[in-house]
């Protein structure tokens, strides 16, 4: 994990989302256990309830269980919510915008969709 200490983000909130980010890309399966807030203030050397704070965020997005007495693991379906978040996240940041810009410029939806396919090819996007 890497921290950038003169970003406006605050720390926990970087934490989360660096962990919401290990379990989307699989580096913590659902139902493995994440580590504990202590390791990861020691290892980042941080305070304890900056991690926890960031923690227990990814724990009220449903992404994180706590489980009394045995730390925190990755939740069943926690990829999947944040694919859901995300998506939504790409539509109302992307999408909704180039259909505006679209509309100024007067390009219709096939052009659109020609245009979408051109950035493709020039993108080198496979499936």
């Amino acid at each position: 994990m890497q921290f950038h200490f003169d970003d406006s983000t605050p720390l926990y909130q970087q934490i989360a989302a660096q962990l919401e980010e290990m379990i989307f890309t699989g580096g913590f399966d659902e139902g493995s256990q994440i580590p504990s807030t202590t390791q990861l203030s020691a290892e980042l050397h941080i305070n304890p309830a900056t991690v926890l704070k960031g923690m227990n965020m990814l724990v009220d997005k449903g992404l994180v269980e706590k489980r009394r007495g045995r730390g925190m693991f990755v939740a069943t379906g926690a990829q999947e919510k944040i694919m859901q978040a995300r998506k939504e996240s790409f539509y109302n940041d992307y999408v909704k915008r180039l259909v505006v810009e679209a509309h100024k410029l007067g390009i219709n939806k096939e052009h659109l969709l020609e245009l979408i396919e051109r950035g493709e090819n020039d993108g080198n996007i496979t499936d």
